[in-house]
């Protein structure tokens, strides 16, 4: 059975995995990330948010609710890690702040 929040955790960290990607990729395409930390940061984004898709899916999956509880809030403190690093990411790229 679904837990409170692991359905949203799942389907919303799976989306911004996707983004990260794009834009890992659009850093590697223009070659900022020879001069700058933002491909490394997003790269440990794109590690939080599939371990935060992984413990919801097993929190959805498991049989036992006290597990499945440990799950959700796990995958909930990365996704919200994952989501803080992203804000930091948009915003140094928004306002051209590259280190």
């Amino acid at each position: 059975m679904a837990r409170f929040s692991s359905q949203h955790i799942l389907s919303t960290s799976s989306n911004l995995l996707g983004f990260c990607l794009v834009v890992l990729t659009s850093l590697k395409i223009t070659k900022i990330n020879e001069a700058t930390y933002l491909d490394e940061i997003t790269e440990i984004v794109c590690v939080l948010l599939a371990a935060a898709s992984l413990l919801s899916f097993l929190s959805i999956r498991s049989e036992k609710e006290i597990i499945a509880i440990k799950y959700e809030k796990l995958a909930d403190n990365i996704f919200i890690i994952a989501l803080s690093a992203i804000f930091i990411i948009t915003f140094m790229i928004a306002f051209s702040i590259i280190f």
